[in-house]
């Protein structure tokens, strides 16, 4: 199991789908975010969960949250898959899985199939949610939740 939820995040540092990096430190303190990790660009069940985050983008953006999306795909993959799909949030590649490993994500089905797992995270880096399933169509949902609910206290 992963990360639990009132856990502070771990900072990281990885190279976006345009190859500029990302450090979790630069968006700490400044407004909640989303990061889902997913097992592989281009495939059924990661296209249907990065589009509905897509599809709901607005309303994590009306909520003030970020999005990021997490696999081992290199920068290359994701920048043609964020391109063919559409998509407005940073896909962040993972290739030798440190971030995976910091977040303690488990692979499933006797470890051939990385995890998929969605962590919504406050603004000062408090882990609020952690929704771990290979249902890959409840991930945008229970993150929008999450930040609805936050957002209403």
């Amino acid at each position: 199991m992963g990360l639990k939820v009132g856990q502070l995040i771990p900072q990281f540092a990885l190279p976006d789908q345009d190859g500029k990096l990302f450090n979790s430190n630069d968006i700490v303190g400044k407004k909640p975010f989303v990061i889902f990790f997913y097992p592989k660009d281009n495939t059924p069940g990661c296209t249907l969960e990065v589009c509905s985050f897509r599809d709901s983008y607005e309303e994590f953006t009306e909520l003030g949250a970020l999005v990021i999306g997490i696999s081992s795909d290199s920068e290359n993959t994701h920048r043609r898959f964020a391109s063919k799909y559409h998509l407005p949030f940073k896909l962040l590649a993972d290739k030798q899985k440190k971030v995976r490993t910091l977040f303690k994500v488990e692979s499933k089905l006797f470890n051939l199939l990385p995890g998929r797992e969605t962590y919504v995270v406050s603004k000062e880096g408090v882990i609020l949610m952690v929704f771990n399933s290979v249902n890959a169509s409840q991930h945008m949902k229970k993150a929008l939740d999450a930040l609805k609910q936050l957002k209403s206290k």
